[in-house]
């Protein structure tokens, strides 16, 4: 007997068949991702300007801080961090120590099922998940370096879990990937341990390996959403004004990695990106399609013990919904899950109001 998880493999790989178009009759259609269902037409001819419709259209969506600093709940050695994602740098954690994290995280209640299904219920169309944050583990097999998931106890690659669920389900996949700081790279821009001699083309060969095995290895990617804008100012202010870690091109290999995916990085780095994805209060008009990402807890990103009994209601996840609408932008809501990878029950709860509301509404 199969378990779940080996069914929905099975069942990914021949929906993937069947959508090849290989036993179509006449001629064959281009194979176009479940979240792209309705925009075949335009898929066929434009796949980016496809995607870009999608997006306009799809104003709500699911955001997920998950990674070791999620273990340690915003605190260490009785100190406060916030946000809570950052106590690594913050809370000056020794890197020996941090890395040690890895051993405990276990991921057991990560359950990419239950996400899915979450977000669907909530109204929401994609999924967005810190594939790296700051602190540099990764939360998929990669072969760039044993700082992952699936060198500790989960043994679990979270990235491909997710991408099952949401090819089977409809959604939009966005993958999070922390592009203008690493703490921990020695030659990563704003690093906590740099090398004596820090070489940047390192690191850019590093992210690039990393971005070609996310775009590679997990089907079709709605957005690659870079974040550490602040971080990639800085080291381009150090060079003098060169932009160090060759974003463009970045960009140009993101693009052909995949024809239909999108690029942001925050309020826009470049303008070149395809969307905007500033934080929380954004005021002022977009000349790009927009997004703005909030969180359900008080203030962190990643679980903080601190935000218990502060999590965002019913109401203010609405108001913020009715404000996203007037800009007009979407809303990538937040959820930080507890240290075993559960959703917190107060985020649940919230969520599944939001979409008995927007039911009742449509």
């Amino acid at each position: 007997m199969i378990n779940r998880r080996q069914f929905v493999k099975i069942a990914t790989a021949s929906a993937g068949v069947c959508a090849s178009g290989s036993f179509a009759f006449g001629k064959p259609k281009p194979s176009v991702p479940s979240y792209l269902k309705g925009y075949e037409d335009l898929y066929a001819r434009d796949p980016r300007q496809a995607a870009l419709r999608w997006f306009k259209e799809a104003k709500f969506g699911l955001f997920i801080h998950y990674g070791l600093y999620s273990l340690l709940e915003g605190h260490y050695k009785g100190k406060h961090s916030r946000p809570a994602e950052w106590v690594l740098r913050n809370g000056k954690v020794p890197l020996p120590e941090y890395e040690k994290l890895a051993d405990r995280f276990t991921a057991e209640k990560f359950d990419a099922d239950f996400i899915t299904d979450m977000a669907l219920d909530a109204g929401m169309k994609y999924i967005n998940i810190t594939t790296r944050h700051h602190d540099s583990f990764c939360l998929w097999d990669t072969k760039t370096t044993d700082f992952k998931s699936t060198n500790s106890p989960a043994k679990r690659d979270l990235v491909a879990e997710l991408a099952e669920q949401c090819q089977q389900k409809g959604l939009g996949l966005c993958l999070y990937y922390s592009h203008g700081r690493d703490w921990r790279h020695p030659h990563g821009p704003e690093s906590l341990f740099p090398a004596a001699e820090v070489d940047y083309q390192n690191y850019v060969d590093f992210m690039s390996a990393q971005v070609k095995e996310l775009l590679t290895n997990y089907g079709p990617i709605a957005a690659i959403w870079l974040d550490g804008i602040g971080g990639a100012w800085n080291t381009q202010k150090q060079a003098g004004g060169r932009d160090v870690l060759q974003t463009q091109e970045l960009y140009k290999y993101i693009r052909s990695l995949q024809p239909q995916v999108l690029v942001s990085y925050k309020q826009g780095y470049l303008g070149t990106e395809d969307f905007m994805a500033p934080e929380r209060h954004f005021k002022g008009k977009a000349a790009k399609p927009l997004e703005i990402c909030n969180t359900l807890q008080g203030h962190s990103w990643g679980y903080d013990s601190a935000d218990e009994g502060r999590h965002r209601k019913p109401n203010a996840v609405m108001d913020m919904l009715k404000k996203a609408k007037a800009m007009p932008a979407n809303l990538l809501l937040n959820t930080g899950p507890l240290p075993d990878g559960s959703i917190h029950p107060d985020d649940i709860e919230t969520l599944r109001a939001v979409g008995q509301r927007l039911r009742k509404d449509s």
